[in-house]
């Protein structure tokens, strides 16, 4: 996993934080499989994701319209109902707009 690598601020994040039921159930598959046909999508910027007790989900977008035909998408409102049935105790939705980043890296840059 690394950082996402976004364009300048302006752009939209979505914040999905859940609490998961206990077992897989095919959990980690979709997760995968979303993150993969989300990164299709027009206007998907990156991803960033990680999981303990509580997960967080932060994805990238250029726009609100970007965010919604993504909400829409039919696989990805089949993974929703899912979640829903059988992979979430609890979930919470953020969408933000990301006026402004920074960032630091002790790495070299590689030539």
């Amino acid at each position: 996993m690394s950082i996402a690598k976004t364009r300048p601020a302006p752009y939209y994040a979505v914040i999905f934080t859940s609490i998961r039921t206990p077992g897989d159930d095919g959990y980690n598959d979709m997760a995968d499989a979303m993150v993969e046909l989300a990164a299709r999508q027009p206007g998907f910027l990156g991803v960033e994701s990680a999981r303990e007790e509580l997960g967080i989900t932060v994805s990238y977008w250029d726009s609100l319209a970007s965010i919604a035909a993504w909400k829409q998408n039919t696989k990805h409102l089949a993974a929703q109902r899912a979640g829903q049935d059988k992979w979430y105790e609890r979930y919470k939705t953020r969408i933000c707009l990301v006026e402004r980043d920074y960032e630091f890296s002790s790495c070299t840059p590689e030539n």
